[in-house]
């Protein structure tokens, strides 16, 4: 991952004892307001998943609805 010049990439660490509803709910909020995209979810023995998000790079930075820059 991260080898592609169009991709930007983002790691995530989401903890055993995070609920798989928690834990969609805070991707949808990533991909929702940030523009990114599930690239790969490893889950480990002990329950914790590492999850890679990407998006396209931005030549601009683009705020969040409702805040003005």
């Amino acid at each position: 991952d991260g080898a592609d010049p169009d991709w930007e990439y983002a790691p995530l660490r989401i903890p055993a004892e995070v609920s798989r509803v928690s834990a969609a709910a805070q991707l949808s909020l990533h991909a929702e307001f940030g523009g990114w995209e599930l690239a790969r979810v490893v889950r480990f023995v002990d329950g914790s998943r590492r999850v890679t998000l990407r998006r396209m790079r931005r030549n601009t930075a683009v705020p969040l609805p409702g805040l003005s820059t």
